[in-house]
């Protein structure tokens, strides 16, 4: 459990959920999206009887959330969940309390603890220091082209961009109006798009692709995107199957991969038409040769 003494940026969605008061921290107990599938950090706090004074619990039709008013190492609230998770460690804790209730909804819970990561992130709570130095790369002819062959394509709805690294593709669709949900399995390229501005907060998660499907249903999105997927190769077609397979599982129309050669989008369509998808291979190539160069657009 990482608690800052560092002034910290108010999680405008928790506080509002636990209706706390705004000067006052609010921090959960685990470090990571992955953590609230496993729950190292709630265990171990759980185990070691930790003495808190006020509790409010977090409903939706089910217990979301507890969160415990601590008064060391500083007066805060804990937030912790188990929802997320296969286990119930919280029902034990909560039948305990004598806690204010609060009620919301899974997706404003859910936004709320993307927000807090990535305002954590972008504070750098769970850096010591940062090693990146310079802003995310920003190709304005890659992102033009990609607006252009984007736009008569999407059908509208909710997106998610796998893999998105710092965002630069991302941009494409912003301005085509969208607010895609994002993800990606490396936390300094997501702390850089989200210091550039380029990632909205409530929507971007630093999670492996695999794992998605334990926090959002399947065909949750209308489309699903990944921009440059890969490097596919021998050695890593099996992890990079595991993650278009588990990804297109959460559109319910159509998903859309770009890739650097033909080779590697033979090979992501030939695996999702195996799993049911109707789609083509695009010819996408330009003179400078470098992103997006080929796509592979399919349907249900």
């Amino acid at each position: 459990m990482l608690i800052s003494d560092q002034p910290q940026e108010r999680n405008v969605l928790i506080h509002d959920i636990l209706k706390v008061e705004e000067d006052l921290p609010v921090f959960l107990a685990e470090e990571s999206l992955a953590d609230l599938i496993t729950l190292p950090v709630t265990s171990e706090i759980l185990d070691s009887g930790i003495e808190f004074g006020e509790s409010i619990e977090v409903w939706c039709g089910s217990l979301l959330g507890v969160a415990l008013r601590l008064s060391q190492p500083a007066d805060l609230w804990l937030l912790l969940t188990d929802y997320y998770s296969r286990s119930n460690i919280l029902q034990d804790l909560a039948g305990g309390l004598d806690p204010v209730q609060v009620r919301t909804t899974d997706d404003r819970y859910w936004e709320a603890l993307v927000e807090y990561f990535s305002i954590s992130l972008k504070e750098e709570l769970f850096c010591e220091d940062c090693p990146v130095v310079s802003p995310p790369l920003y190709v304005p002819e890659r992102i033009d082209r990609l607006e252009e062959f984007l736009g008569p394509i999407l059908p509208g709805g909710e997106i998610i961009e796998v893999c998105c690294g710092s965002g630069m593709a991302t941009q494409s669709l912003h301005r085509l109006r969208y607010d895609p949900w994002t993800e990606d399995a490396d936390s300094c390229e997501i702390c850089q798009a989200l210091k550039s501005g380029y990632l909205n907060p409530k929507r971007s998660m630093v999670l492996d692709a695999r794992l998605l499907d334990r926090f959002f249903p399947p065909r949750s999105f209308e489309v699903v995107v990944g921009f440059m997927v890969g490097l596919i190769d021998d050695v890593n077609w099996h992890m990079w199957k595991d993650v278009v397979l588990r990804s297109s599982g959460l559109a319910g129309k159509m998903v859309l991969y770009t890739m650097y050669t033909k080779k590697e989008a033979r090979r992501v369509a030939d695996v999702l038409e195996l799993a049911g998808w109707d789609g083509e291979i695009i010819d996408n190539c330009d003179r400078l040769g470098i992103y997006d160069q080929w796509a592979y657009l399919a349907t249900r």
